[in-house]
This record gives C-alpha cells, sequence and structure tokens, in this order.
C-alpha cells in the first residue's frame, strides 16, 4: 500500500521524507551518519540511504566521508534553504526541535504533545494547527516551564503551550486535564 502525504505537509511525500529534511535543516550545524539518521528515526539504513541519495541528487545537502562514515548536513547555502527551513520548522518542527530544549531545563521525566498538531501528525484530519500544546511531566517550576515556553515559541515561530503536571498528577490521573491528555492523540518526545 502506497503510504498517504503528511497531514502537516501534504506536499512531501512522506512523513518520513519530512522526519529526515527536519533532522537536516533544523539542525544545520550538525553532520549526521546516515546510522544515525537511521537510528533517529527508526527507519531502515535502506530508505535513508535513498533519501539521501535524493537529497543529495537535487544539491539540498551536503556530504562528506570520514573514513567508511558517510556525513550529511544541511546546504544552507542552497536557494530553497531558507524556505524550506522554515516549512519545516512550522510542520515537523515541534519533534525535532523541543527535544534538546526540555533536556536543557532538567527535572522533566516525559514530555508530550498533544492538541491539534499532535493530532495532525498523526493523521487525523483537521485545520492547520496554529499553536504547539506540550505537556511536561516532572518536577520543574514554573520559572523553568516558562523560559522554556518563551524559547520554544521563538524557535517554532508559532505559540507553544507549555502544561506541567507531576509524575504523581500524570500517573494517577486525578483532574480533567491530564485525563483528556491521556485520551487524545499525543505524541512522546525523545529525551534520552
Amino acid at each position: 500500500m502506497k503510504p498517504r502525504p503528511p497531514m502537516l505537509a501534504p506536499l512531501l511525500r512522506s512523513d518520513l521524507q519530512g522526519e529526515l529534511l527536519a533532522e537536516i535543516f533544523l539542525h544545520p550545524d550538525e553532520d549526521r551518519t546516515l546510522s544515525d539518521l537511521a537510528r533517529l528515526l527508526d527507519a531502515s539504513l535502506t530508505t535513508v540511504h535513498t533519501e539521501v541519495g535524493r537529497l543529495s541528487a537535487a544539491g539540498l545537502i551536503t556530504e562528506r566521508r570520514v573514513g567508511r562514515a558517510r556525513l550529511v548536513a544541511a546546504n544552507t547555502r542552497h536557494p530553497l534553504a531558507p524556505s524550506l527551513t522554515e516549512l519545516l520548522t512550522l510542520t515537523y518542527g515541534p519533534e525535532a526541535v523541543l527535544p534538546q530544549l526540555v533536556r536543557g531545563i532538567g527535572g522533566v521525566d516525559e514530555a508530550l504533545l498533544y492538541g491539534s498538531w499532535a493530532a495532525r501528525r498523526l493523521g487525523v484530519p483537521g485545520p492547520f494547527p496554529s499553536d504547539v500544546d506540550l505537556l511536561l511531566v516532572g518536577d520543574l517550576s514554573r520559572r523553568r516551564a516558562a523560559r522554556l515556553q518563551a524559547e520554544a515559541t521563538a524557535a517554532l515561530r508559532m505559540d507553544v503551550n507549555v502544561a506541567v503536571l507531576s509524575l504523581d498528577e500524570w500517573n494517577t490521573p486525578t483532574t480533567g486535564f491530564s485525563r483528556t491528555v491521556r485520551e487524545g492523540p499525543t505524541v512522546a518526545l525523545e529525551l534520552a
């Protein structure tokens, strides 16, 4: 069965293509091996190799070899790079950018995207999301959460709403909010 186009960026061929482009273009100063990309994207090395070949042929990425490793990075000088980066920031940015920001504040056991962005990411039809809803589970202050919210909003160029629940509140949902989040579409952020 042919994969359907992604809900967040239907002009792309697949979510894997969007995720790969986001990992490369939203971290432009990082060289990535194909093995690293395959692991990050939970994709086969063959599939990543094929996608990277297409991007390289189009001149969107640069490649270099270090020993046997093939390193790829965004070609930020490509005429499409600024527009592509903007598109990826608004579509795949939350999953590509937020984990690094969340890891930087500490005290977070889990981080989940929920609401309309998570729904579109999981293929639920609807209008393009106007914001990103982020739930942090753990022990962190409102001040750190507010700082993260400001950084995330600036990085993603759209409003990021940050909610915080303690581990107990999340594991034993006693509020309507925690139950609502658990029952709706969520996308877990990789914090490891």
